[in-house]
């Protein structure tokens, strides 16, 4: 089960005052149930209470890890609420509590009803502050002797819940007692676990109202925001979709469920699984890849909400194009889900259940029965597994009304045939919370279906192509107006441009003096801190033969302690470190046989990492594979699993060394003391996260002596920040975003959990990211519209002024003689400043400073100093573009470039301006340059990129005034320029525009050949008059000679037809 707090159980502690706190006890509630306690104590004794006499029962200590015990169980059963570092011992006549005053305080109530039901007397032993408890204990002890030795037994049958560790210095010194007494112990963990499983009324309640939060959530929250991210083509992690689900099971009133927030909680994070990776378990996680959504993939959600501590639970499984196989898996296991459900009756073995699944599985698709999975659930409640009722095959206790279990049924790692490897593999799950009842099961989370209707998608992607060319028309008719108000703007902005350009040409000027003068001097910046890869140790899994583990079969085996796999080969154990292994795999085929295939690491494999071991080895044998035969699928499956958790472990911690060890040591944080006391801002959450898959917390900043430290009320979460290693630090309010933010930028890497940055965000959310979705318009003068209004407006600055006290306080400190070298100071963004544009994968709103070029909200960070800038490069900048890029080119000469992508046109003028008033020099370009072998060429020869001018190669303007004297200066656009060169029959002035043609320099060339060809005007003259006169056409007229003459001129003209490449195009734009 994933690491989380613990529940949502309310607690009693020692804050507050005890009954006055509100906590009120139902009596009602706790007659009844310690009458049931008694009953059923007496009744099962010898069966499930393992013969005790006296029930003991230690509540640990609170913790924010997500945790189902079975003591914290019966403190929520029994009186409503948890009590934590409690003991209470339930004997015949008596029940002893231990605890703290304020808690005794509250269960004072109780006694007169535990009288009156059973007649037992309530003793308290109150535990003071300092106290260490064993005086109490030891009247306790006392008391349990006494009873027993009025029994007639000298040494009393205590039962405990052996499962449980104690935990915290008073449980430790219980069980240490417990153990020491001569008492001989019982576990009664079956006894409570049969006691819970048949629920009363005002817990089948709580289940309906946990089961009706978790699909609500399903139904309209998860199902919708899926379907929209598929739709938009969106792309988000399952961990994000996880903290999104779990925000919304944590505040029900964003989907409009009217439960009350500090009752509810999760039963373990939501679970969302796609691509080919699943995980049918309730301990499975959401990892970190994007939801895939392509054509015949499998999306899993799993959810589970606590309502007062009683435990819900559903699964879904999304079918995205599914092919036939998917279908008829998913038919079959929905199939086979139901037939589970039914068979959920009273007077009926539990194990009937799976069998009544297996049986349909086995009937409609024989070839799934082995992926199906091995139980259809478990009991559900207090506990979200309520051991002894898991509907397994081999079940065989009794159902009775009032039990509720998550029926979860899936099919695991079945295989399709697919080209795609993220398809070829996956899995499905369906899982529903169901309450036996006396007529038919009660399915609770039924308000989600899980029709195969309404969970296959099948996404047509011909309406889309049919809209493309309209979203190009729009776009080309954007770029027509955009053309024209750059035109209409020229003359305007001329005197500013105009002053632009003579700063900018002196910029230049500068600008190469200065990087001659580096690169003369040899310095092309600082070295990259990309070093070669530390070589690995030796791998060593045993040192000597004596250390192997004694072999129990010849079966593979996994050494967890000593990081190996030990492989049967030859009637012999050999064991591997789990770091030679590259991949494992297992498959199975129709004979239900499995097979698991095991790659190693060796020398001359590409992309194989060359470390110590192979080097020194180079001359071995080295075995690259092997593969092993079982008829233990099972087995097969865990030994698979253990080993890619175990290199996991291995490299993550070996990855996390390498990190560590290129860092910078760092002086050691100096807290402030009496004489100085510390700054503080509290509340705040971290950027980057924490390790770890527990519920994140806020923590507090506080500035010491000479630098930050930043914890929360986890012991191993905190970062100290020097002031030293402060390279710039920025605070920028919530204006239109989300949070108010201090960020700081740093010279040296530090560790943030388990990631290496050099940036580290500190911030609060100004107001809760809720939309009001539905429902009528509001009226502008509705009084709570107003006053939630106000409500937001006073809390924005209410952080703001609390940021803004911290800043200055700080920016005082810093200003004080020991800290003047560091020259630092609060660096606030200028929003007016701003611009949008796309530093790395997302659009992102960019905002200069007054040292540096930021953007705080979007992750990555952009923190870029000027003065390590050497020039900018504005790129796609022309006519009719909708967008433009940036490319900072740095002093560090083997630092890649820093790219700002699709920035708004209509931002270009601000940038200009921005970047002249900070004295950077920039550039234009009509493209996009490849920065990486124009950086390699100057470095290569610093000399002859100094000859050769420079930067100004970059100088637009500069390379079109050299071809002025070939080309015609650009006097705007006209037309009859793609006309010159082209011949219309139905201009007026034909024979003037053919005649001009003759002249051009094109034809020129031509003229030869063509009149060796044809034939002079004067044969033509004569053909043409005795043409005539052989036809007695002497009278014709002037006009027609003239035409004859033009028709033979056009045929003696006729071009030749090769050469006809030039002249087609411009025909084919007049028409």
């Amino acid at each position: 089960m994933a690491d989380h707090r613990n529940g949502n159980a309310k607690t009693t502690n020692d804050k507050g005052g005890g009954a006055a706190n509100g906590y009120t006890i139902n009596l009602d509630n706790f007659s009844k149930r310690l009458q049931m306690l008694y009953s059923h104590w007496t009744e099962y004794k010898d069966d499930l209470w393992g013969a005790s006499e006296v029930l003991t029962i230690a509540t640990p200590p609170p913790s924010e890890d997500l945790r189902y015990l079975k003591s914290s169980a019966l403190n929520v059963w029994l009186v409503g609420y948890e009590f934590p570092d409690t003991i209470m011992v339930f004997m015949k006549q008596q029940i002893h509590f231990l605890c703290s005053q304020k808690k005794a305080s509250l269960l004072e109530v109780v006694r007169k009803s535990a009288k009156d039901v059973v007649g037992v007397e309530v003793v308290m032993h109150v535990k003071t502050k300092n106290d260490d408890g064993i005086a109490l204990m030891d009247s306790v002890f006392r008391a349990v002797h006494a009873q027993s030795r009025l029994d007639g037994h000298d040494n009393p049958v205590v039962g405990h819940i052996a499962r449980e560790a104690p935990e915290g210095q008073l449980l430790e010194k219980w069980a240490k007692k417990l153990k020491d007494a001569q008492f001989q112990l019982s576990d009664i963990s079956n006894g409570f676990s049969d006691l819970f499983a048949v629920k009363d009324l005002a817990e089948i309640t709580n289940v309906k109202k946990a089961a009706y939060l978790t699909s609500s959530v399903m139904k309209h929250f998860v199902v919708p925001k899926m379907e929209k991210v598929i739709d938009e083509e969106k792309k988000i992690s399952h961990s994000s979709l996880m903290d999104d689900t779990e925000k919304v099971i944590l505040e029900p009133a964003r989907i409009k469920v009217k439960l009350k927030a500090e009752n509810v909680d999760i039963c373990y994070p939501p679970i969302f699984q796609s691509g080919g990776e699943f995980d049918l378990k309730p301990s499975a996680s959401s990892n970190d890849l994007n939801l895939y959504y392509d054509s015949s993939s499998v999306i899993i959600c799993a959810i589970g909400s606590r309502y007062n501590s009683y435990c819900s639970n559903i699964a879904r499984t999304f079918l995205i194009d599914a092919n036939p196989m998917q279908s008829k898996a998913y038919e079959v296991l929905l199939k086979a889900h139901d037939a589970a459900i039914s068979a959920l009756k009273p007077g009926k073995k539990a194990g009937a259940a799976y069998q009544a699944a297996l049986a349909i599985v086995e009937k409609d698709a024989p070839e799934l029965a082995a992926n199906l999975t091995k139980s259809a659930g478990t009991g559900i409640g207090l506990e979200f597994r309520e051991s002894g009722l898991g509907l397994n095959g081999k079940n065989d206790r009794s159902l009775k009304a009032g039990m509720v279990f998550n029926v979860s049924l899936g099919f695991q790692n079945l295989q399709t045939e697919t080209k795609n490897t993220k398809t070829q593999k996956f899995s499905i799950l369906l899982a529903d919370t169901v309450i036996v009842a006396e007529n038919a099961p009660e399915v609770v989370t039924s308000m989600s279906s899980k029709a195969l209707k309404d969970v296959a998608y099948s996404f047509n992607e011909d309406e889309d192509e049919e809209e493309r060319p309209r979203v190009k028309t729009q776009a080309k008719g954007a770029e027509a107006v955009l053309s024209k108000a750059t035109l209409r703007s020229v003359n305007q902005e001329m005197s500013k441009e105009e002053q632009r350009k003579q700063h900018q040409a002196e910029l230049a000027r500068r600008k190469n003096k200065e990087t001659a003068r580096r690169l003369a001097g040899g310095g092309l910046g600082s070295a990259d801190n990309r070093g070669a890869m530390k070589p690995s140790g030796e791998l060593t899994a045993y040192k000597n033969i004596n250390d192997l583990p004694p072999p129990r079969d010849l079966m593979i085996q996994i050494d967890q302690k000593n990081e190996a796999i030990l492989l049967p080969i030859y009637g012999n154990m050999v064991p591997f470190h789990v770091a030679t292994v590259k991949s494992v795999s297992s498959q199975q085929d129709t004979n239900r046989t499995c097979y698991i295939r095991i790659i190693f690491n060796v020398p001359g494999t590409a992309f194989n990492p060359h470390d110590s071991n192979t080097l020194k080895f180079q001359g071995s044998i080295y075995v690259k594979e092997v593969s092993f035969r079982s008829k233990d699928p099972r087995h097969i499956s865990e030994v698979v699993q253990l080993i890619k958790t175990l290199r996991r472990q291995v490299a993550s911690r070996e990855s996390e060394k390498a990190e560590r060890a290129t860092l910078v040591t760092q002086e050691k944080l100096q807290l402030g003391g009496a004489k100085f006391k510390p700054i503080r801002l509290s509340d705040l959450w971290i950027r980057p996260v924490f390790g770890g898959r527990g519920r994140k917390l806020t923590g507090t900043l506080e500035a010491h002596t000479n630098g930050f430290r930043y914890a929360t009320s986890r012991p191993d979460e905190r970062v100290d920040i020097m002031y030293g290693n402060v390279k710039h630090a920025f605070f920028q309010p919530a204006e239109k975003e989300m949070i108010t933010l201090l960020h700081f930028h740093l010279h040296n890497h530090i560790m943030v959990g388990n990631k290496k940055t050099k940036d580290v965000q500190f911030y609060v959310e100004v107001m809760d990211v809720v939309q009001t979705i539905g429902g009528g318009k509001r009226s502008a003068y509705d009084p709570d519209e107003i006053e939630e209004e106000q409500r937001e407006r006073d809390r924005k600055n209410k952080i703001s002024m609390d940021f803004q006290n911290f800043v200055n306080r700080v920016n005082d400190l810093w200003g004080q003689p020991q800290f003047k070298s560091l020259d630092l100071e609060f660096d606030q963004p200028l929003r007016e400043l701003g611009f949008h544009g796309v530093p790395h994968k997302a659009s992102a709103f960019i905002v200069p400073t007054s040292s540096c070029l930021v953007e705080l909200i979007e992750t990555p960070f952009v923190v870029i100093t000027l003065n390590e800038i050497e020039i900018v490069n504005l790129e796609r900048v022309g006519l009719g573009q909708k967008n433009f890029d940036m490319t900072i080119v740095f002093k560090d000469f083997k630092r890649d470039v820093m790219r700002i992508d699709s920035i708004p046109s209509t931002s270009l003028d601000g940038i200009k301006e921005w970047l002249d008033t900070t004295d950077l020099k920039y550039y234009e370009s009509r493209l996009n340059l490849n920065w990486r072998p124009i950086l390699k060429t100057i470095t290569d020869d610093p000399e002859k990129f100094i000859e050769d001018g420079g930067w100004e190669f970059l100088n637009m303007e500069a390379s079109d005034s050299d071809s002025e004297n070939s080309q015609e200066s650009d006097q705007g656009y006209e037309p009859s320029d793609v006309q010159s060169d082209s011949v219309s029959e139905e201009e007026e002035d034909d024979s003037e525009s053919l005649v001009e043609s003759e002249d051009d320099e094109d034809e020129d060339s031509e003229e030869d050949s063509e009149e060796e060809e044809g034939k002079t005007w004067e044969e033509l003259e004569r053909e043409a008059s005795n043409a005539d006169r052989e036809k007695g056409a002497e009278s014709d007229s002037e006009e027609e000679r003239k035409r004859r003459k033009m028709k033979a001129f056009g045929k003696a003209r006729q071009p030749d037809r090769s050469r006809l490449g030039s002249s087609l195009p411009k025909r084919a734009k007049l028409r």
